[in-house]
């Protein structure tokens, strides 16, 4: 006991209380009083561990404007605030889905090259001769690039980039390979039934394809300031495909054509 006559034990407890209710200016209680505050903090930690709701819904959302910012600024000038912005989300969603902004990159690269591969795998081109073949080819790829802007400057930067991003993505190689074999089967059976020259590689004609379409979206400002010649969606489409196409079979046509028209 106490000189007053509590209990020793309690007067300190008290004295402790004194202390601390002075220094932090609030009422001293029971250890066990924390406990409600530890049960109001479970709720509002459950909802932040919660996973996010239509995760597949949230992922295009993001890759849609991920496509469009990049493909406007290019990988450095992209900015995960805008992307963000743009769906209304947070740089913490697009990282929970894409891992980093570099990831969410060649997501955009395998997304958009994935879609030009699988429009090309409906364009049914068995039933045609080789000729008709090559010429629905040149003429998707031209249409596309005309109606896929984003796509060929993506390219483009990726290019400018010396293509480091897109070295790091096996899946790229992967999602191309169609490609070069859809144009493999119809030179096959050109070369086989003499209308194709025999000395020539699917790459090669999938090369002179991309360059001789894509000029007209690259350099559509440029070649048009200087020639003064509407270039891109505004130029002669129609015209200028059927030249390409016209240009790229002429250059498939066996030697003893040539020989035989000169």
């Amino acid at each position: 006991m106490g000189l007053s006559g509590q209990p020793f034990g309690l007067r300190v407890f008290e004295l402790h209380c004194e202390d601390l209710t002075s220094l932090l200016n609030s009422t001293c209680e029971p250890a066990n009083s924390v406990k409600p505050m530890a049960t109001q903090l479970l709720p509002s930690r459950t909802t932040a561990m919660r996973k996010p709701k239509a995760p597949e819904a949230n992922r295009a959302r993001i890759l849609s404007a991920a496509v469009a910012e990049f493909a406007s600024r290019g990988f450095k000038g992209a900015s995960m605030d805008a992307i963000a912005a743009r769906t209304s989300t947070t740089r913490a969603l697009i990282n929970y889905y894409f891992g980093s902004k570099e990831k969410l990159y060649l997501a955009v690269l395998e997304h958009v090259y994935a879609e030009i591969r699988e429009a090309e795998h409906h364009l049914e081109l068995d039933h045609l001769p080789p000729v008709e073949a090559i010429r629905r080819i040149v003429e998707f790829t031209y249409n596309y690039y005309v109606e896929h802007e984003y796509f060929v400057r993506l390219v483009v930067a990726e290019n400018q980039a010396k293509g480091r991003h897109m070295k790091r993505s096996p899946a790229l190689r992967t999602i191309n390979r169609p490609i070069v074999e859809l144009l493999g089967g119809v030179i096959a059976r050109g070369q086989a039934d003499g209308t194709f020259r025999a000395d020539v590689a699917p790459i090669d004609v999938h090369m002179a394809i991309a360059a001789l379409g894509m000029f007209n979206v690259t350099n559509q400002f440029t070649f048009g300031a200087i020639f003064q010649r509407a270039m891109g969606a505004k130029g002669d489409v129609p015209g200028r495909r059927r030249q390409v196409a016209d240009i790229v079979l002429c250059w498939l046509m066996p030697e003893s054509v040539f020989q035989s028209r000169s």
